[in-house]
């Protein structure tokens, strides 16, 4: 079954251009379930494979594994034996008519406008790093990307003039992206001096640079937001897809339809952009239950 993974990573590597994280997460599900079926005495592309998926699915189960986990790595199976099916490899599918158990609903953490206004004041304005850390948090707020969006951005990538960036999403998939007023201030006002000093001389394309003079990393963002949340007296969990889950609740609650939040987010499906509809209806209840006099 190795020998066959492998070809079946080839294929959706170039075939389907998926990001390189998505494909090392169905490489590792792939493995689990070929590692599970050698320990069991299954052969997966045998006639004992569908009863060696559905021991699988019951292992995960009896594990305690997450529900969204366990969908994950069903996925990934019934990709890789439609992936069989296609080529000849079975004559028929082992998972036809499995499916998961339904998936926990699990809303993202966001900040309200007022803890956002005082996360992305608390930069220093005077410093290289600050101008630098000012304009990361106005662009990933103001355009809702992923941090590895932010982070890959080049010096190119951005105009100032017509308030846009360019980016690269998941499966290399490019999109515009809208950028506001005061982000685009901030990235003009960092480009003005604050990106030189950090490049220590060095050529490099990248928009946001360490203290190396390299390009800022995902952990690196990730260490600047936490600090700032920190100063700031913000006791929520912040990480670096906090902002993006704010950008999209906040622009839902001012009115935003959902297919445009879908194009800007860059999600394939937009089930996927839907689930900020559940985060502003448990809004809404919250903000009925503090407001009506009979909630």
């Amino acid at each position: 079954m190795k020998s066959i993974i492998r070809q079946y990573m080839d294929y959706i590597s170039i075939e389907r251009g998926l990001a390189y994280n998505t494909l090392q997460s169905y490489q590792s599900d792939l493995l689990f379930f070929e590692e599970f079926c050698r320990n069991k005495g299954y052969d997966p592309m045998g006639d004992s494979a569908r009863s060696a998926v559905m021991a699988y699915l019951i292992s995960l189960k009896r594990e305690g594994m997450a529900s969204t986990t366990s969908s994950r790595r069903l996925a990934a199976i019934k990709s890789f034996y439609k992936y069989c099916l296609g080529e000849g490899i079975t004559d028929r599918d082992p998972t036809e008519n499995i499916e998961s158990g339904k998936r926990s609903l699990k809303l993202p953490g966001v900040l309200s406008v007022s803890e956002v206004d005082v996360l992305l004041n608390q930069p220093r304005r005077d410093t290289p790093a600050g101008l630098r850390d000012k304009a990361m948090l106005e662009v990933i707020y103001a355009c809702g990307i992923r941090v590895s969006e932010l982070t890959g951005l080049n010096v190119g990538d951005v105009n100032i003039e017509q308030k846009y960036i360019r980016c690269l999403g998941k499966g290399a998939k490019e999109r515009i992206v809208p950028m506001g007023r005061v982000a685009a201030n901030s990235v003009q006002e960092y480009l003005s001096g604050a990106r030189g000093r950090l490049t220590r001389g060095k050529a490099t394309p990248a928009l946001f640079i360490n203290r190396l003079g390299s390009r800022l990393t995902r952990q690196g963002f990730w260490k600047i937001i936490k600090n700032y949340a920190r100063r700031g007296g913000i006791r929520k969990d912040i990480t670096p897809h906090t902002l993006r889950h704010s950008f999209a609740t906040h622009m839902l609650e001012n009115g935003a339809d959902l297919r445009s939040l879908q194009e800007l987010l860059g999600h394939a499906d937009i089930t996927t952009t839907q689930i900020y509809t559940h985060l502003t209806k448990s809004r809404l209840k919250e903000v009925y239950r503090q407001s009506h006099p009979r909630a």
